[in-house]
């Protein structure tokens, strides 16, 4: 194997940045916007180079165009002081033998926060490189964070690898960001109970944090505001001077430690090879508490304490793997912090939910986990979804900032949406709403359905994805309109004609009606090339647009207004 010694360079420019533009903030690649069309490897997938030479080819043919990949520790410095960067070159290799970006991913000190990825010869020298403790005293195979030797030692497993990063990248820009730690956090206890960890905790709160809190006050996420709200909103005093005597506190303290750890390593990363940043977070789910979950990490009720403390981090990410998709994407995209989702459950939902985050929250990048597990065949739910991002993504990145855009997600228990733009209501639901699929009623669950809907130009819209249904009406002729009951046939069953045995209005006012509903090709360009008018039976008569579940379309849809 290749060995080398610690070395330094200096920053070089990089090839990937984030740029806002019109309140959409976007990754470029050489200028140009790019979207994440991603999957990460599970764990163990990149630490042999055979694995590495199978698995990316696979990816090529799922319709990836990034790839997430774990930089291990205790096979980067199996020695302490000697480097073997083997493995990082292959990943670089093979990425660019198969047209493939990488995010790297330092599995360092902590990963989902144990610490069961620093060398033998760190794990084994506790008390040189000391661990976290509970209240009771229990030491964890958590490296503490209060230790300035854990993290020297961290720093410069991390120097040398980005160093190394630099000088093999510098020219070819394959890698696109770096995500530093892995799922940071506190278990067992909501906080470190270390001799250092105690001292800092009895400390007054940092003035930079009370500065923030100050400046911020009106955007501050609101438990972190009701916390400090209700002890008066305090300028100076200790942590629970500040925030109360709770787990609560315990774990905004060790946030705030985590974050300034994570920017003392991000700052030296943004001076060795300038590319973004960001952390990820396991999620505060099912009802659990700090500790029961790993506290502290980059959570979204504490995006505010490490904004604050990390500033040289560029994302805080979700890893979902939890009910409540569309809740928890919400808590991630703000204006301070754009989405991007490094780690999702790998399933067949995954293409749908990828549409639903470009369109909804203007997404840098999408995700599954374990993607090497899933299929490359072509009739793959997520290669089809990503299939058709990579065809949608001129028009993505192009218009995007300044078109109105929606995402469009929808389930059994979600089935419709209801969208207003100027004057027309527009009324999405699930394609298993119509009556003529029988799985809609025969017990199945229901596969998500979901898409992108855009529009181009008055009267004109895309509307992509698979499994939807779009309606387009006047707003003035949804007022008061009630909901029709179809038979299988598409026609209203019998006695729900809305005029029968009642007075009815006079009709005034002008009607939306479908002009065509075109299936196209989007080209490198942005523009399109005909491939199908869907009139008849396929848009209802001109009654609505839709994509049946396990078709994956492209619609170019012209309305029109009569009276």
């Amino acid at each position: 194997m290749a060995l080398s010694l610690l070395t330094t360079t200096i920053a070089v420019a990089q090839k990937s940045t984030l740029h806002k533009e019109a309140q959409v903030t976007r990754l470029q690649v050489d200028g140009k916007p790019f979207l994440i069309l991603g999957g990460e490897l599970g764990n163990s997938s990149a630490a042999c180079i055979e694995d590495i030479q199978t698995i990316f080819p696979k990816l090529r043919r799922m319709g990836l165009n990034t790839v997430l990949v774990p930089a291990y520790w205790d096979l980067l410095e199996p020695v302490e002081g000697r480097f073997d960067f083997t493995l990082t070159d292959a990943v670089l290799q093979e990425a660019r033998n198969n047209d493939l970006k990488v995010v790297f991913l330092w599995f360092g000190v902590w990963k989902n926060s144990m610490s069961c990825y620093t060398p033998l010869w760190f794990k084994s020298n506790y008390k040189r490189y000391p661990r976290a403790y509970t209240q009771q005293g229990k030491p964890l195979e958590i490296g503490s964070a209060f230790s300035e030797t854990v993290f020297q030692a961290d720093h410069r497993a991390f120097s040398c690898w980005m160093n190394h990063l630099a000088d093999a990248d510098r020219d070819q820009g394959t890698v696109l960001m770096i995500q530093i730690e892995n799922e940071i956090g506190m278990l067992e206890d909501a906080r470190d109970y270390s001799p250092e960890a105690e001292k800092a905790f009895r400390a007054p709160v940092p003035e930079l944090l009370v500065r923030y809190l100050q400046q911020h006050k009106k955007q501050l996420h609101p438990q972190l505001l009701r916390k400090w709200e209700k002890q008066g909103c305090p300028s100076k005093g200790n942590w629970q001077t500040l925030f109360g005597g709770d787990i609560y506190t315990d774990e905004i303290f060790m946030a705030w430690h985590y974050a300034s750890y994570v920017e003392r390593l991000a700052q030296t990363a943004r001076s060795i090879y300038n590319v973004p940043l960001y952390v990820n977070a396991a999620m505060n789910s099912r009802g659990r508490k700090p500790g029961e979950y790993p506290s502290a990490g980059p959570l979204a009720h504490l995006i505010d304490v490490w904004h604050c403390a990390a500033p040289h981090i560029d994302m805080l990410a979700p890893d979902l793997y939890d009910d409540g998709f569309t809740d928890w994407v919400a808590q991630y995209h703000r204006p301070n912090n754009p989405l991007f989702i490094p780690e999702i459950r790998l399933t067949d939902n995954d293409g749908v939910r990828a549409f639903y985050v470009f369109g909804e929250h203007a997404a840098v990048g999408f995700s599954p986990f374990s993607i090497e597990d899933g299929s490359d065949s072509p009739l793959n739910p997520l290669v089809q979804g990503y299939g058709k991002l990579r065809e949608l993504m001129p028009l993505l990145t192009s218009r995007q900032p300044f078109c109105w855009t929606k995402g469009l997600l929808f389930d059994q228990q979600h089935k419709e949406r209801i969208l207003t733009d100027e004057d027309l209501t527009i009324t999405c639901r699930h394609n298993f709403t119509l009556p003529w699929d029988p799985r809609a009623t025969d017990g199945s669950v229901w596969p998500e359905g979901g898409g992108i809907l855009m529009k181009l130009a008055p009267n004109e819209y895309i509307v992509a994805g698979s499994g939807i249904v779009v309606e387009f009406a006047k707003s003035s002729e949804k007022k008061g309109a009630a909901p029709k009951v179809l038979g299988e046939d598409g026609f209203a069953q019998a006695g729900e004609r809305t005029t029968a045995n009642r007075q009815v209005e006079k009709w005034r006012g002008t009607r939306c009606g479908i002009g065509h509903v075109d299936e196209v090709k989007v080209n490198a360009d942005g523009t399109f090339s005909y491939l199908r008018r869907l009139n008849g039976d396929q848009d209802h008569q001109g009654r609505h647009v839709r994509i049946s579940v396990g078709d994956w379309k492209i619609l170019h849809v012209q309305l029109y207004e009569y009276k």
